[in-house]
C-alpha cells in the first residue's frame, strides 16, 4: 500500500472528512483491520487565508511547498491537497517535490466524464469560481462550466469562510445554496460540482435535482484507488 501525504487544515473540518472517507474506503476494499497508510500535515488556516486575502499566492505556494517536501521526506508516495482553492499553487508545490500531486480537478473531471453530463455548475470560494486555475482544468476535458452571478458568488464565499470553515451549519444557508443550484440547473447545468471541500457538510445529493460531484469524496476515493493500485 502506498503512503498518502495529506496537506490539511484548510479547513480542518473538511480534512477530518478526508481522513474518515479514506480509512473507511481502505477498510471496504481490504476488509479486516485494514486502514490507510497516510501522513497528515495540518497547517494553520489563518496564515494561509491571510495570504489568500492579500493575493500573495507566491508566499502561500512557498508555505505549502515546504509542507509537501516535509511529507515526501517523511515517506509519502504522493500528495493530496485537501482543499480546492489552494490547487491554484500546485506549480509552486511541484517545484519542491519529486512525488506527484493528485489534482482534485482532474479527479473530478474523470468522474464527470463517466456520465453523459456536458455542462456543470460550479460552487466554491470566489477564487475557485472566478479565477481560471480550476475551471480551465475541467473545461480542458470538454466539459462546460457555468458559475452563479456575482452577488450569489459573494454570498456562497461568505458562507464558506464564516460558517462552514468554523463548523457552523445553518438551515438558511443550506436553503440559499439549494436556490442557487436550482438557478444553475435552469441555466443549463446537468450536474453541480461542490468545488469547495466544506460544501458537502451543508448540501447532499438529496438536496439537488441533478447529480452532485462532491470533490471531497471524489478526491479521497481517488487517493485510495492510487494508494492500492499495486496492492
Amino acid at each position: 500500500m502506498r503512503t498518502i501525504g495529506l496537506i490539511g487544515g484548510m479547513s480542518w473540518e473538511s480534512s477530518a472528512e478526508y481522513y474518515r472517507i479514506i480509512n473507511k474506503e481502505v477498510k471496504n476494499k481490504l476488509g479486516g483491520l485494514h486502514s490507510a497508510k497516510c501522513l497528515l500535515y495540518s497547517v494553520d488556516f489563518d496564515e494561509i487565508e491571510r495570504f489568500q486575502a492579500a493575493g500573495d499566492w507566491d508566499q502561500a505556494g512557498e508555505r505549502l511547498g515546504n509542507v509537501a517536501f516535509a511529507l515526501e521526506k517523511a515517506g509519502a508516495d504522493f500528495i493530496v491537497l485537501c482543499t480546492n482553492t489552494m490547487h491554484k499553487v500546485t506549480s509552486h508545490i511541484e517545484e519542491k517535490i519529486q512525488i506527484p500531486i493528485l489534482h482534485i480537478a482532474d479527479a473530478t473531471a474523470n468522474q464527470i466524464q463517466k456520465s453523459t453530463i456536458q455542462t456543470v455548475g460550479l460552487l466554491g470560494t470566489s477564487y475557485t469560481m472566478e479565477q481560471d486555475f480550476y475551471k480551465s482544468r475541467i473545461e480542458s476535458r470538454g466539459i462546460k462550466v457555468i458559475t452563479p452571478t456575482k452577488q450569489e458568488r459573494d454570498m456562497i464565499n461568505k458562507v464558506i469562510y464564516e460558517e462552514l470553515c468554523v463548523g457552523r451549519i445553518r438551515p438558511s444557508s443550506k436553503k440559499y445554496y439549494e436556490e442557487v443550484m436550482n438557478r444553475l440547473v435552469a441555466h443549463g447545468a446537468e450536474g453541480i460540482i461542490l468545488g469547495c471541500t466544506e460544501i458537502g457538510l451543508l448540501v447532499q445529493q438529496e438536496d439537488s435535482k441533478v447529480p452532485l460531484f462532491d470533490t471531497t469524496v471524489i478526491h479521497a476515493l481517488e487517493a485510495v484507488h492510487l494508494a492500492l493500485a499495486h496492492h
